[in-house]
């Protein structure tokens, strides 16, 4: 289903989207998940007016790929967040939408087409695999897709996605913790209840490379944002 085999997604637009502010190209792609009992369903939610949300790619279980936004428009995926300082991710992002509630594991043949539909965005808009996020990534406290359940490391062994070389230890430092996850484009919230604390952050940050962790900041979490930063080096 790659560009190079003839990369031919479902056409069923939605209404909801607009340009992309100053013809930005895309430079993100974001995954979510859909959080709804089936895909009709999300097609039905992602296809109305009424909910002003939509993306560009929505994947069913079976690995069905549908296009209902063309890639050079601005779909409304993203919402409020930020990455890498980026406020307007819809403008700068292409959203592809899984269809899974979150509790529970992705299916082979969506994988595979999800994986499909990475490599296609890649080489057509030169998209590096650090630019590959979830939405919780940019989205801190408030969206936690694509989940727990979403496998990471597996996108990475296939050069779709980031993911540490090696499990190592560092001091437990907080400033450092949140330099390092800034210096990967996570933004650091200081708004609410949770002001001043790294808890959503940290949440975040383990859902996406070590969502076996649990507890305060730990050495293993320090090692792992460590790498990620470093391991270019």
């Amino acid at each position: 289903m790659s560009s190079s085999q003839g990369f031919k997604p479902e056409w069923l637009p939605s209404p909801n989207f607009n340009a992309r502010k100053n013809n930005q190209k895309p430079r993100f792609i974001v995954i979510h998940y859909t959080a709804m009992d089936t895909c009709e369903a999300a097609i039905g939610r992602l296809c109305t007016p009424l909910h002003e949300v939509s993306c560009h790619y929505l994947i069913s279980g079976k690995g069905m790929v549908y296009q209902l936004v063309k890639e050079n428009e601005r779909a409304w995926h993203a919402g409020a967040g930020e990455w890498k300082g980026l406020e307007d991710l819809n403008s700068h992002s292409i959203g592809i939408e899984l269809a899974n509630q979150g509790n529970h594991p992705y299916a082979l043949p969506q994988i595979y087409s999800l994986e499909a539909v990475l490599r296609h965005l890649m080489s057509t808009w030169a998209i590096p695999i650090h630019n590959i996020i979830g939405h919780s990534d940019m989205a801190i406290g408030r969206k936690f897709d694509p989940g727990y359940k979403f496998d990471w490391r597996a996108l990475a062994l296939n050069n779709l996605s980031i993911w540490p070389k090696k499990e190592t230890s560092e001091a437990v430092n907080v400033s450092e913790f949140v330099s390092l996850a800034k210096a990967l484009g996570y933004s650091f919230p200081n708004r609410g209840s949770d002001k001043g604390s790294i808890k959503p952050l940290l949440e975040c940050f383990r859902a996406r490379f070590r969502p076996w962790a649990r507890g305060e900041l730990n050495s293993l979490d320090m090692g792992c944002v460590h790498s990620l930063v470093f391991q270019d080096e």
